[in-house]
């Protein structure tokens, strides 16, 4: 009969805790709360080819970093964003910007080389990933 009352104790104690428990649990930020920063209009460039073609490639960028903080700072830099990733783009071959394998090796210099950017600018390394949200080439 003892054991009976410690159940029936041990069991409302646990429905009177979990309540508690859960909303603990949505109070504690969230260890990876990522956000995305679109660099706004979208960027049209052109790049290298071959003969007396002339090409161009026009990219939507979104920019994705480790907390929802780091937007400000990438708004106050983003002309320097886009001046990095205009260059990247326009030192280009034909090749690189056409296949798949060239455009994710652009991909990840351009994520270096914004990074590297704004470490010198700011001090830290703020750049999670990029994403070409669009990306066109003639």
């Amino acid at each position: 009969m003892f054991e009976r009352h410690i159940t029936a104790l041990l069991s409302l104690l646990l429905l009177v805790m979990s309540p508690g428990l859960a909303m603990a649990e949505e109070e504690t930020p969230q260890a990876h709360l990522f956000s995305y920063y679109t660099l706004e209009p979208e960027l049209t460039t052109n790049f290298h080819t071959t003969g007396n073609k002339l090409g161009y490639i026009r990219v939507q960028i979104d920019i994705m970093v480790a907390h929802d903080s780091y937007l400000p700072i990438l708004q106050q830099h983003d002309p320097l964003i886009r001046d990095t990733v205009v260059a990247l783009l326009g030192e280009q071959d034909e090749n690189t910007i056409k296949s798949l394998p060239g455009r994710e090796e652009l991909r990840k210099t351009m994520l270096d080389e914004i990074n590297a950017m704004l470490l010198v600018e700011t001090g830290k390394t703020l750049v999670s990933d990029l994403l070409f949200t669009k990306y066109l080439y003639q």
